[in-house]
């Protein structure tokens, strides 16, 4: 008997859609960027071609990308109005839609292990704030000093919005969250993300990463996606779940899906964009910024990373 089924593993990541273009960034600054990418990709493909379930796999990719201090996803992450780093990410398995995510983390050096803990170990799906860190010592989350995640730029960007009084929005339009999306050799598939939000966010504020439908989500039936964005849309789009509904329940591809939902955001006023990564090891980029940090791999050779929109 011949072996004609072997499935197709892939992956794709992201660091954060925005107002990145190549005017603005210089070439050695284009380079940091991929190579930091690059490593991740790297750390999710070695999960893949050893065989490894999508879920270790994102979950590698993305500690990757949170302990870079390129990213907005805890060491790099951007400070609160009141000057400090608060953290959220979820996690989802495509195989039983299993789930978990934390938000309002200040001591948890990735905070993808917690939202995965929380997944695993506990009887709910969303914990916040100090349970949330009270669940992770529990379960022997590492954790970390506050000053772990703070980084110069962060800062001067939070004084920049505060001189500027630009109210509650980003100071340079870049929606820094991180994730990974996964495809295993078994067809399963798996989605992670993590983010420090938004700079000078406030009261408590929480944006779609790690809101199970929105910004995470994961279906062996249809798809696993992770977004970056205005996360106010994308929760009101309920983003990452309606791309997996039009998969599921219309026919469309990964990609149709994707460039649809993000089409929808776009009308509603919001910014950014998705990864997805289907159960045939088909992989999708959607973005309406000028550019979103992304890369992707399969077992095809398929290997890039990419900042800037395609220029058609």
């Amino acid at each position: 008997m011949t072996l004609t089924s072997e499935k197709r593993w892939s992956i794709a990541i992201h660091g954060g859609a925005g107002t990145m273009r190549p005017e603005i960034m210089d070439e050695t600054m284009q380079a940091d960027y991929k190579a930091a990418l690059s490593a991740a990709l790297d750390a999710g493909v070695a999960v893949l071609e050893a065989g490894g379930r999508a879920m270790d796999a994102v979950t590698a990719a993305v500690i990757a990308l949170e302990d870079d201090p390129h990213f907005n996803a805890a060491r790099g992450a951007v400070f609160t109005y009141n000057g400090i780093n608060e953290l959220d990410a979820a996690v989802m398995d495509g195989r039983t839609r299993a789930a978990g995510a934390a938000s309002g983390l200040r001591h948890v050096r990735n905070p993808v292990t917690l939202a995965r803990a929380v997944m695993e170990a506990g009887p709910h799906v969303f914990l916040s704030g100090a349970g949330a860190e009270e669940f992770g010592r529990d379960h022997g989350i590492e954790t970390c000093d506050p000053d772990w995640f703070a980084t110069p730029e962060r800062w001067r960007q939070l004084e920049e919005l505060k001189a500027k009084k630009l109210g509650w929005f980003d100071v340079d339009l870049k929606y820094g969250t991180v994730g990974a999306v996964a495809c295993d050799g078994e067809g399963h598939v798996a989605a992670a993300t993590s983010t420090g939000g938004l700079t000078g966010k406030r009261w408590g504020r929480i944006g779609d990463s790690p809101v199970i439908g929105a910004g995470t989500y994961a279906d062996d039936r249809s798809c696993a996606v992770s977004a970056t964005g205005a996360g106010e849309f994308f929760i009101r789009e309920g983003v990452a779940h309606e791309i997996g509904a039009r998969m599921r329940l219309a026919g469309e591809s990964a990609q149709q899906a994707a460039d649809t939902v993000i089409g929808e955001v776009g009308a509603l006023g919001g910014d950014g964009g998705v990864i997805v990564a289907a159960p045939d090891g088909s992989t999708a980029f959607a973005f309406n910024t000028p550019g979103m940090y992304r890369g992707r791999a399969d077992s095809t050779g398929l290997r890039e990373v990419a900042i800037f929109a395609a220029r058609h």
